[in-house]
């Protein structure tokens, strides 16, 4: 038997024992039965992984089917699905120009308008 042999011999002994050391603290006198538990564990935790998958694909397929459903309903009847501008004007005083500097005279206000909303709250026409 040579120096090389004895070492190596010597290495894969106590790579063995620390093997098994490791095996004794993780699982103890029963690796069986622990392994075995391990493993239904896991097991159960995949079977919940894959459950709340399940769950999150039909929710986000009931989602896409409600907002084509609404967009199917817009187009039958004929409104559009853009943003609607808001009127001009301030709502009750047709008018007066609203916060974004709009024209002082809303296209809907009939001509005179402007005099009139100035005068029922207080200030003389053409003011």
């Amino acid at each position: 038997m040579t120096g090389k042999d004895y070492d190596s011999q010597l290495l894969e002994s106590v790579s063995v024992r620390r093997r098994r050391m490791r095996d004794a603290l993780l699982y103890g006198p029963e690796r069986a039965r622990r392994t075995a538990d391990e493993r239904l564990g896991k097991l159960f935790a995949g079977i919940a992984v894959a459950a709340v998958m399940c769950a999150g694909c039909v929710g986000w397929s009931f989602i896409q089917d409600k907002l084509a459903d609404q967009k199917a309903e817009r187009s039958r009847t004929g409104v559009s699905s853009a943003v609607v501008p808001p009127s001009r004007g301030l709502p009750g005083l047709p008018g007066l120009p609203d916060q974004m500097g709009s024209s002082p005279r809303s296209p809907e206000a009939p001509p005179g308008a402007r005099d009139s909303a100035a005068a029922s709250i207080g200030f003389p026409p053409g003011s």
